[in-house]
């Protein structure tokens, strides 16, 4: 019995191959129905979702929370940062506007990133002053 073998340049040749079948592809596409590059947006909101419920629930049971409503806060929070996420990462963002960001605005968002970051330590150690 001959063997049939497809080419690569076949068009034929994706629908068979293994790859194509299982690979997930996630098509996000902003207001514009353009494809965004959906990277930012789930690092983020996988960032936001593991710290939240991370440091949440122990830090809402020091203040008197209770653990159904310290959880329940922190889905929330979840939640309102992934929208968010969303919101800036896939729906306003217009990827035919890239370019090299200056400078001056990195060292500038690199400083207040760090500027808040110092800001949020006193909030962590507060339960351990209460």
């Amino acid at each position: 019995m001959p063997r049939c073998r497809l080419r690569r340049d076949d068009p034929a040749a994706s629908r068979h191959s293994i790859a194509s079948d299982h690979t997930p592809t996630m098509q996000l596409q902003n207001r514009h129905r353009r494809a965004v590059d959906p990277v930012p947006f789930v690092v983020v909101a996988v960032l936001a979702g593991t710290a939240t419920f991370s440091l949440g629930p122990g830090y809402l049971l020091t203040l008197g929370l209770s653990l159904r409503a310290a959880l329940v806060a922190c889905a929330g929070a979840t939640v309102l940062t992934t929208v968010v996420a969303y919101h800036r990462f896939v729906w306003t963002v217009r990827p035919e506007l890239r370019r090299e960001v200056p400078v001056e605005l990195r060292l500038r968002r690199l400083l207040y990133g760090g500027v808040a970051l110092v800001a949020l330590v006193p909030l962590f150690a507060l339960p351990l002053a209460l």
